[in-house]
């Protein structure tokens, strides 16, 4: 066989582009208008959907940075707080022991000073008394001697059958008062 012959017989000299089109059954032009509408769907989607979707997805990724950031600022200050009012109620149990303290030594010291006074009232009452038995004492001599004067001097007359004088009797009295005093 000759190169002249192969030539001839072969179908006329395609390029790779064309014989791809051949083999596939691929039409350019139909190939070029599905490659632009393509384009121009993928434009629009990227456009009108695609690019609000990704600004709205780095939104809720903001929105979530914050709350993590806010939720670790609470967590910081929920142990802040709690740390506050662990020493506000330990300061506050130092100060009501020392109050009850302050309140038991107050306490303490008006019971003693109540004792003093009650003691103080007791020795009072007990001189009073002392001076008030004293003066009873003291009137009932003389009502006891007033009483054995008189007595003296009723069982002298008696005795001795007169009528005693003033001054008599005042001698008999003054008698029996030296020695009952003695």
């Amino acid at each position: 066989m000759s190169l002249s012959f192969i030539l001839a017989n072969a179908p006329a000299a395609q390029g790779p582009l064309e014989q791809i089109q051949q083999q596939f059954g691929l039409n350019g032009w139909a190939l070029l208008s599905q490659i632009i509408s393509f384009s121009a769907v993928c434009f629009l989607l990227y456009r009108f959907a695609y690019h609000p979707i990704l600004n709205v997805l780095e939104e809720r990724r903001k929105k979530i940075a914050d709350s993590l950031a806010n939720a670790e600022a609470i967590k910081s200050q929920l142990a802040d707080a709690k740390k506050t009012a662990e020493e506000l109620i330990t300061k506050a149990s130092i100060d009501a022991n020392k109050l009850i303290e302050e309140a038991r030594t107050a306490a303490k010291q008006v019971a003693e000073r109540e004792g003093q006074r009650a003691v103080a009232q007791a020795n009072e009452i007990v001189q009073k008394a002392r001076e008030a038995g004293e003066a009873e004492q003291k009137r009932l001599m003389a009502e006891l001697r007033k009483d054995l004067s008189r007595l003296i001097v009723e069982t002298t007359a008696k005795v001795t059958g007169k009528v005693l004088t003033a001054a008599d009797q005042k001698r008999i009295n003054d008698e029996a008062t030296k020695e009952l005093a003695a």
